[in-house]
């Protein structure tokens, strides 16, 4: 897997969008904004982070230096046919903070290099004394739009989202409904000839629009294990709506649903699940730019889709919480003190005993965080029971929700609290799942019995579960 090493407001976009002749077309890291994608995206097809070049063979990449970092402001397919003999994306000029590179090789332009035996870049004063605005590099229509998308953005600590920009709805096209969540309603539509998921928000709910635009604006929130976030923007009728990739088996709740999976299945879905939750949760410094960790708070497999390649993103963070990090993990704290943030947020099943009881305090970052990790716990069960592989000679058992089994379909806080808290019941594991495993030296049965420990503070962190899932990746062969 290639580290991502770079972000910007936007990120990258549309997964699921078609890709022709993948193998015979130059290969970009393709980054945008809202303010530049229209004129982006007629240089290729984009799935996830990589554009797939339709005529030039050349990467590109436009950087801003900011505290003597380059940042990358576009990268993907060059805009024009230009020779582009360096293999590298190198630069060795620089013009009122900026510089740029083409490149002639796959993902060459992840990180741009100085060239040696030049003078270190300085950073030019933005303000032009005898204009008393500030400058900008010569660069296209396009991309002077795209080197003004991330202006604000720097290595102080960035608790507080950026500002993003609006996506002008009038492009959008509603083509089919998806499902209907708690604050709004989900559909498939079109933009620029691409699929892409609209969520609509209520009016009332507006509260958790602010909320999950705000936690998309944080600068690095890009990560294959997150949906990829397009833009926002306002309806005719005033109501706002988030502008997304479209995952094509849609909710994890509903593959599961219809879909018995593999080993090879549940590992791809299981490692990607992990991997988007460690990266929410990590305290993060790249570029000049700082992503503070993030809670979820409402983990279930109604909020983790499921992409056209099996692998899961992280969705809906309306009831998420940005954790302040910049004195360190000692002093997080949130990013808002009113009581409603504080208040128990998610859904009913998946909370964890302690906050199901409210007996902690949740202003506790760690408590936040290792509520996650308990929600993780429930949806690698919710996986693995419906794995062929792991029921060697039974009918695999029809897909249920965690505690559905035991309390029905729609267990009452009271139920719950009884279960999960008093008698610190959990759902049932297999037998047959210990009888699979070649080495014995970890376990399905223990990883989950980690992450759901009714002690928070004995539970696997989300990083621990992601080299647990590893380790067992090798030691289940099935």
């Amino acid at each position: 897997m290639r580290p991502l090493t770079y972000t910007a407001l936007f990120g990258s976009v549309i997964a699921g969008s078609p890709v022709p002749n993948e193998m015979q077309q130059r290969r970009c890291e393709f980054l945008a904004s809202s303010r530049n994608i229209d004129k982006a995206l007629q240089s290729g097809n984009v799935n996830g982070t990589v554009q797939y070049c339709a005529k030039p063979q050349c990467c590109m990449g436009f950087f801003k230096l900011v505290d003597g970092h380059f940042r990358p402001d576009l990268l993907g397919c060059s805009l024009v046919e230009t020779p582009c003999p360096e293999t590298t994306c190198s630069a060795s000029t620089l013009l009122n903070n900026y510089t740029k590179c083409l490149c002639s090789s796959d993902f060459c332009n992840i990180n741009i290099t100085w060239s040696p035996g030049t003078e270190q870049p300085q950073q030019s004063n933005p303000q032009d004394s005898s204009q008393g605005h500030k400058l900008r590099p010569h660069l296209s229509h396009s991309d002077e739009r795209a080197a003004s998308s991330t202006e604000g953005l720097t290595s102080h600590c960035s608790c507080s989202s950026s500002a993003i920009s609006d996506i002008d709805m009038a492009n959008m096209k509603l083509e089919k409904f998806v499902a209907c969540g708690r604050f709004g309603l989900v559909w498939q539509g079109s933009y620029q000839g691409n699929v892409v998921a609209l969520k609509h928000f209520r009016f009332k709910n507006h509260h958790e629009f602010t909320r999950e635009r705000a936690v998309y604006a944080v600068p690095l929130m890009v990560h294959a294990g997150i949906v990829h976030f397009l833009g926002a923007g306002i309806t005719v009728s005033g109501e706002p709506m988030l502008v997304m990739e479209f995952a094509l088996h849609g909710s994890l709740n509903s593959y599961l649903s219809k879909t018995m999976i593999t080993w090879t299945d549940a590992v791809r879905l299981s490692k990607s699940l992990v991997e988007g939750l460690v990266y929410l949760h990590s305290d993060l410094n790249s570029n000049g730019m700082h992503k503070p960790p993030l809670a979820h708070r409402d983990l279930s497999s109604n909020n983790v889709l499921v992409r056209a390649d099996g692998t899961c993103a992280l969705c809906d963070f309306g009831c998420a919480t940005i954790l302040c990090s910049c004195g360190g993990p000692d002093q997080w704290q949130h990013q808002s003190s009113t009581s409603r943030e504080h208040a128990p947020l998610g859904t009913l099943c998946y909370m964890p005993p302690e906050i199901l009881d409210r007996s902690v305090d949740l202003n506790s970052a760690l408590c936040l965080l290792q509520g996650d990790v308990y929600a993780l716990g429930l949806l690698l069960w919710e996986m693995w029971m419906r794995c062929m592989d792991l029921f060697p000679e039974l009918p695999v058992p029809e897909h249920h929700l965690p505690y559905e089994t035991e309390l029905g379909a729609k267990p009452t806080l009271g139920q719950l609290l009884v279960f999960v808290f008093e008698k610190r019941g959990r759902p049932a594991i297999p037998s047959t799942w210990a009888t699979v495993s070649q080495t014995k030296k970890n376990t399905l049965q223990e990883l989950l019995e980690e992450c759901w420990d009714h002690d928070p503070e004995a539970r696997l962190n989300a990083h621990c579960a992601a080299n647990r899932i590893a380790s067992l990746c090798t030691e289940y062969s099935l």
